[in-house]
C-alpha cells in the first residue's frame, strides 16, 4: 500500500526521478539522505507505507533486519566500514517524513554536534537493536 502524498511512497515507487536509488529489492529501497548527517548517510524505506516504528510490530522483524543487512552490504560494497556507522530509526514527534525510515550514517565519529544530539540513542532515535527488542515486546 502507498499514500498518494507521500513523498517516500513516491520514491520508493520509483516515481522520484530526482532520487537516484542504490538499492531496490521487493521489500525496500535504499538512497542518500537529502540532509547528511555525515559523509555517509543513506536511508533503507520500505515500498509498503508504515508509518514509523510505533506501527509496527513483532511481524515485522525480519523487514527490520533485512532493512539494516541492505544498508550494511551497501556500505561494505562501496567500500565503507560499518565499524564507525550508526543504524536506527527516529520515532514520533521526531521524524520528519510520516514513513518508515532506517538511517544508515558513517562514518559516526565525524558527525557534527547537532547531528550527534538528533542521532543520539535515545527515547526518540533507536538503534537497530533498541528496535528489535522494542518490536520483540509487542503482540503481532
Amino acid at each position: 500500500m502507498t499514500v498518494d502524498n507521500c513523498i517516500f511512497c513516491n520514491i520508493a515507487s520509483g516515481q522520484d526521478a530526482a532520487t537516484k536509488l542504490e538499492i531496490e529489492t521487493d521489500e525496500f529501497v535504499v538512497f542518500r539522505d537529502i540532509k547528511p548527517a555525515s559523509t555517509h548517510h543513506y536511508l533503507a524505506v520500505p515500498k509498503e507505507h508504515y508509518a514509523n516504528l510505533k506501527t509496527l510490530n513483532k511481524s515485522h522483524e525480519g523487514l527490520v533486519t533485512r532493512m539494516e543487512e541492505g544498508l550494511k552490504r551497501f556500505l561494505e560494497d562501496k567500500g565503507i566500514s560499518g565499524s564507525d556507522a550508526l543504524f536506527g530509526f527516529h520515532l514520533p514527534p521526531f521524524i520528519t517524513v510520516g514513513h518508515l525510515h532506517m538511517h544508515a550514517i558513517a562514518p559516526r565519529s565525524k558527525m557534527g554536534f547537532l547531528s550527534r544530539m538528533m542521532f543520539r540513542p535515545s527515547a526518540w532515535f533507536k538503534t537497530t537493536n533498541d528496535a528489535l527488542l522494542y518490536l520483540r515486546s509487542k503482540e503481532a
